[in-house]
């Protein structure tokens, strides 16, 4: 899933335009974005916040169990690193999660 400060309307033109199929949210007031020290004050055009991009893996009691963060919306994390760190998730007796 993907959570944006962007309103509903902006995430759903952007999942359906590049043909993403996974969930977007909103996060207008920016709860969750602070709750994952995620938020670039005044970064955006105009000085609107923006979220950083990161990526995380988190488990079903909700602990991170991995995080990407970057400075740059153009750096992120690689399919093959996001499976690898999936995989270290998985115990060792239980084999690959794919």
């Amino acid at each position: 899933m993907a959570i944006s400060v962007d309103p509903p309307e902006t995430n759903r033109d952007l999942r359906v335009s590049q043909g993403y199929t996974f969930t977007f949210l909103s996060d207008p007031r920016t709860e969750t974005i602070r709750r994952y020290d995620l938020l670039h004050e005044k970064a955006g055009p105009g000085g609107e916040d923006l979220s950083r991009p990161a990526e995380f893996l988190i488990d079903s009691s909700g602990t991170v169990r991995w995080a990407n963060l970057t400075e740059s919306y153009m750096v992120r994390a690689r399919p093959d690193q996001v499976l690898q760190a999936l995989d270290a998730m998985v115990l060792p007796e239980q084999g690959s999660a794919r």
